[in-house]
């Protein structure tokens, strides 16, 4: 379960985890950059023992990070919406810590 790297809980995050809409039951997290939505849709269902009706990502953008004299950059990372079946429910994710 090395691809998903942690929960992300912002106010959207938060929104779509629990609402009255149809929009409910979704799940956000980081996830590596590497990894394609069929083996992290494999990894859920089996992890988790939920059924996945959709996934949708998006790629954030690096951050420029200076290291003494050296300018570098973020690692990359994908943001993943996961959809779950109603009924179904992840248990919350650890939270990474800043």
């Amino acid at each position: 379960m090395d691809e998903i790297k942690d929960a992300v809980f912002t106010d959207k995050s938060i929104r779509l985890l629990g609402g009255k809409s149809d929009n409910n039951n979704q799940y956000t997290s980081n996830v590596e950059s590497g990894s394609t939505r069929t083996e992290l849709k494999h990894w859920v269902e089996l992890f988790f023992g939920v059924k996945v009706i959709g996934m949708n990502g998006h790629r954030l953008p690096r951050k420029a990070r200076r290291m003494g004299p050296i300018m570098g950059h973020t690692m990359h990372y994908r943001r993943m919406i996961i959809t779950l079946q109603p009924g179904y429910s992840i248990p919350p994710l650890r939270k990474k810590r800043t």
